[in-house]
């Protein structure tokens, strides 16, 4: 425990007298496990960010940015914890955009974070434990939290005529909270959920638990789950055993991967991601296509804007030092302030220079509630022909 401190109170003093050509933005994200198919995207969305200030070299005098990425695997604490702790304490970055699942986030967050004075911006970290979460004001997220998504999920259900539904969750954080999230508004809108039940993602057969869900019945099935590990297993053993037709997908399973392993199977099903409509968002997909990646991949438009707020709460304080930018990051997310869209972050820079105020608007609507978190915008999707379909935006 002593090496600890000690190691903690050296970083913070390294921490603090960072070069301001020399800023670090640290990226932790599951480039292995239950999500590693979204990651790819996510840190695509990041690092379009850098390049953006980088280029226009208006940060602090002309800082230069890199990045420093890290496996945190998505599912395990405590490798998580030891790549954030890398980062801190070997790498000596200025910021971290990350995590990327809530249970590692949580971790991370309470063990490395909070200790050593560092920010942390989630992309896509959605449990409602981390509004309540002690975190002295270190920790923002871009996503909202799988509050509001539980509201908005049973608002699609209930248009769409499902009344009654089965529920299966990854036993973790995040899977609890929306489970739970969910039921509440579902059963307060007269639904009725038959079962809820926690499965475990890295088994090999999940037949013992669709047994369960298909003898509780419902006309959909709720999958709370990761595409790249139970919740996908949960579905496959659905279809073959005819279990339930239709599915209902909360935002660890929206992605390209969902439909790229059940194409037209997925005909009758339909779910709910963060997303974002208007100029903001039309601009971030058009800058992503001419850099080479889909700006439409789950979460990489609010990766993009967490990064942007981290260096863009940078110049606000004329500092790259957590402890002292951290009180900037609501100032320059919300109005009032110049609007700033994606692909103008160097104007952003400008600004606040001079001392002007932004209201960073950025690819997804950015609006900072409460405890640093985004007020919360969905996209209605579902899967007609094989492909994401976009109904409409919550």
């Amino acid at each position: 425990m002593k090496k600890f401190f000690l190691a903690t109170a050296a970083v913070a003093a390294l921490t603090a007298g960072a070069s301001a050509q020399d800023v670090k933005i640290g990226i932790s994200m599951g480039y292995t496990g239950p999500l590693e198919s979204m990651a790819p995207d996510i840190t695509n969305g990041a690092e379009l960010a850098i390049k953006e200030v980088n280029d226009s070299g208006n940060l602090l005098d002309g800082a230069n940015v890199t990045s420093v990425q890290g496996d945190n695997t998505c599912a395990d604490a405590a490798a998580s914890v030891a790549t954030v702790e890398r980062l801190v304490t070997s790498e000596r970055v200025n910021g971290i955009m990350g995590g990327m699942c809530s249970g590692e986030t949580i971790a991370s967050l309470e063990r490395v974070a909070v200790p050593n004075g560092m920010v942390m911006i989630s992309p896509s970290a959605t449990s409602p434990a981390l509004s309540d979460i002690e975190d002295q004001g270190y920790f923002f997220r871009t996503s909202p939290s799988d509050a509001r998504q539980g509201e908005v999920m049973t608002d699609i259900m209930m248009s769409r005529g499902v009344d009654n539904a089965a529920v299966t969750y990854t036993n973790n954080d995040y899977g609890k909270g929306l489970a739970e999230a969910f039921k509440r508004f579902y059963e307060e809108a007269g639904g009725t959920v038959t079962i809820m039940a926690a499965h475990d993602d890295g088994k090999a057969d999940y037949s013992a638990e669709v047994a369960a869900l298909a003898a509780a019945g419902g006309d959909a099935l709720v999958v709370a789950g990761y595409v790249d590990q139970g919740g996908s297993g949960i579905v496959r053993g659905a279809l073959d055993s005819g279990a339930f037709d239709t599915f209902v997908f909360p935002d660890g399973m929206i992605s390209q991967a969902l439909v790229d392993r059940f194409g037209t199977e997925l005909s009758s099903s339909f779910g709910q991601n963060p997303s974002a409509e208007g100029e903001g968002r039309e601009t971030f997909v058009a800058n992503a296509e001419a850099a080479g990646f889909d700006g439409n991949a789950a979460f990489a438009a609010e990766a993009y804007d967490a990064t942007a707020l981290m260096l863009l709460a940078m110049q606000a304080a004329k500092s790259s030092d957590p402890k002292v930018y951290k009180d900037q990051v609501m100032n320059v997310a919300n109005a009032p302030g110049e609007p700033i869209m994606p692909g103008e972050l160097g104007k952003a820079l400008e600004l606040l220079a001079a001392g002007t105020d932004i209201d960073y608007v950025g690819a997804t609507s950015v609006e900072l509630v409460g405890p640093g978190e985004s007020a919360g915008i969905y996209r209605e999707v579902d899967f007609p022909d094989g492909t994401i379909n976009v109904v409409k935006i919550h």
